[in-house]
């Protein structure tokens, strides 16, 4: 499965490589207790809602390396 900003944060989550990703550019998130909340979403539209707490550069460095995994 390939990675990317289109995948859930579910999907994300559940791999853990992807988590460990997630957590290097955002500290916590994978444990914050509300991240169930946005589990079906993409991580586009968390990153759409979330906006200046996601800078373009991080966003960019994230998709980047969830892109490179490999399953």
């Amino acid at each position: 499965m390939a990675y990317s900003l289109e995948s859930t944060v579910n999907e994300l989550l559940a791999n853990d490589a992807a988590r460990a990703i997630i957590d290097k550019y955002l500290p916590g998130a994978s444990s914050h207790p509300q991240v169930g909340m946005a589990g079906g979403m993409t991580l586009a539209a968390v990153v759409q809602f979330g906006g200046k707490l996601f800078p373009p550069q991080t966003v960019e460095k994230i998709e980047a390396e969830l892109r490179a995994l490999k399953d």
